[in-house]
């Protein structure tokens, strides 16, 4: 062997840093992918509510949470009541933990009937289903229920 051939030591380090670097950039691809998914997937979550598009807010809804709490036609009569006049996701939305993300948003909704309007809080939480690629809303559709 040359004297200024690599070892084996040499190329299983070689061998390993390139691993390590391949690794690092999926695992940069995969948070790239998680973020551009979690950026629609709100942008279009928003755009529903924004609408008074609670029909489509509901495909958002985690399919356990939607089963435990299913939606009456007498609670969907009530949402169709309502317009929506504000959304507004202040910070945005904030990790909290691997796969999930909090956020606060501010709802401006008018009573069509009565010409009320008025401000609630909506406390969202989001869970990324890696297998499937998409974020689900683990907290239900706005509580616009007068308090």
């Amino acid at each position: 062997m040359p004297a200024d051939a690599p070892t084996e030591s040499t190329m299983r380090r070689i061998a390993l840093l390139a691993l390590a670097l391949v690794l690092t950039t999926l695992a940069g691809c995969a948070t790239d992918k998680r973020n551009n998914a979690l950026t629609t997937t709100l942008s279009r979550y928003a755009s529903a509510i924004r609408w008074g598009d609670f029909t489509t807010a509901q495909a958002f809804l985690d399919k356990d949470y939607a089963t435990e709490h299913p939606m009456s036609s007498i609670d969907m009569g009530r949402l169709d009541q309502l317009r929506i006049t504000a959304y507004d996701e202040g910070g945005g939305p904030q990790p909290d933990g691997k796969n999930e993300v909090v956020q606060v948003v501010q709802i401006g909704v008018v009573n069509i009937n009565t010409q009320a309007e008025r401000s609630i809080i909506d406390r969202q939480r989001w869970r990324y289903d890696a297998e499937k690629g998409r974020w689900y809303l683990m907290t239900g559709l706005p509580d616009f229920s007068p308090h």
